[in-house]
């Protein structure tokens, strides 16, 4: 008999702490006390959402946009020179993409944040001057193509003007572009603290969705591909050696 009392008591001891624990279990699951693996979850998350682009590549890549922009360019220039008809529309909104994407977001950023940190730390002063220079040029060139564009349709004055200015942007902005991303932005780095060179990636990043939106880059790149379509240089395959 007293054998068997032993029995349950062990069997009601084993019973109980198995509640216990389960009870505990569950308690840290609902409660938040497994937070490792919770914030290891919500940390991913967050990684896979953010793109991690440095600050020298964000601006590379918009010239990306550029260089496109300048294609449509050289292709009005052939038409205009073989005297093919075709809308200027085309050279107008290519325009626009240049002052509202180059010269009000790409270039304010350069002009107020790279160049500044160079000519603090004394390096590449001569360099960033002529940069500077250029933007400013670039941008009465700019002005000149939309200007003479809508009437550059039939030959005269309007599209020796435009022809004028958009031969002098392409001269400018090749060697312009190429000089940033082969000298200056590779010694970014150099010239600014490690927590200077994160900050300047949100910020970019943040200036650009407070200004064209999420995902502004990439509607900009269709934007631009929508001029290629337009303009007849879509096809990429067309430019390969035969």
């Amino acid at each position: 008999m007293s054998g068997a009392l032993d029995l349950s008591k062990r069997q009601l001891v084993r019973t109980t702490t198995g509640l216990m624990i389960g009870s505990i279990a569950a308690v840290a699951v609902s409660g938040g006390l497994i937070v490792p693996a919770r914030a290891k979850d919500e940390k991913d998350k967050k990684a896979d959402k953010k793109e991690d682009v440095s600050p020298p590549e964000d601006l590379m890549r918009e010239h990306g946009v550029l260089d496109r922009v300048l294609l449509v360019y050289e292709a009005a220039l052939r038409k205009f020179t073989a005297r093919e008809d075709f809308d200027p529309a085309a050279l107008t909104e290519a325009a626009q993409v240049v002052r509202e994407f180059i010269e009000e977001y790409h270039e304010q950023s350069e002009e107020q944040h790279v160049f500044p940190r160079f000519k603090q730390a004394n390096k590449m002063v001569d360099l960033v001057n002529v940069l500077d220079r250029q933007h400013k040029a670039g941008r009465l060139l700019t002005a000149a193509i939309l200007q003479a564009a809508p009437g550059s349709r039939r030959e005269g004055d309007e599209r020796r003007r435009v022809m004028r200015a958009v031969q002098a942007f392409i001269i400018m902005y090749r060697p312009h572009a190429a000089r940033e991303d082969t000298d200056l932005f590779p010694k970014l780095k150099d010239v600014v603290s490690a927590h200077e060179y994160d900050a300047l990636a949100e910020q970019f990043e943040d200036e650009e969705h407070k200004k064209f939106g999420e995902d502004g880059f990439e509607k900009m790149v269709d934007r631009v591909a929508a001029l290629e379509r337009k303009i007849g240089i879509h096809d990429l395959d067309q430019f390969t050696p035969r």
